[in-house]
């Protein structure tokens, strides 16, 4: 389940901006989807990261492969728990990109 949700999460990285208005396509050099269990949730932990050589950041992209790495692991696991929620989605660390950070 881990591996089908770790490339559902790839894939959407690189089609965030054909899912989110205005996001530019990106030539993106690196995605690292990762699943872990965490048993004092208990639930599952998804980091992403995600890199491109260009000027712009790649936030969009990490949090979509995230989040849609999470709703892969819900679809393929709602018979065993079907009120299973997506919580904590965001930002850990940024470098590069527009703002120079």
């Amino acid at each position: 389940m881990f591996a089908t949700a770790r490339l559902a999460g790839i894939m959407a990285a690189k089609r965030t901006a054909s899912l989110i208005p205005l996001c530019h396509p990106l030539p993106l050099t690196h995605i690292d989807v990762n699943l872990e269990p965490d048993p004092a949730l208990p639930g599952v932990r998804i980091r992403a990261e995600v890199r491109c050589v260009g000027r712009t950041g790649v936030e969009m992209e990490a949090l979509t492969a995230v989040t849609v790495a999470a709703l892969t692991v819900i679809d393929m696991a709602k018979a065993a728990d079907r009120w299973m929620t997506v919580e904590s989605v965001g930002l850990l660390h940024k470098r590069g990109g527009g703002a120079g950070l």
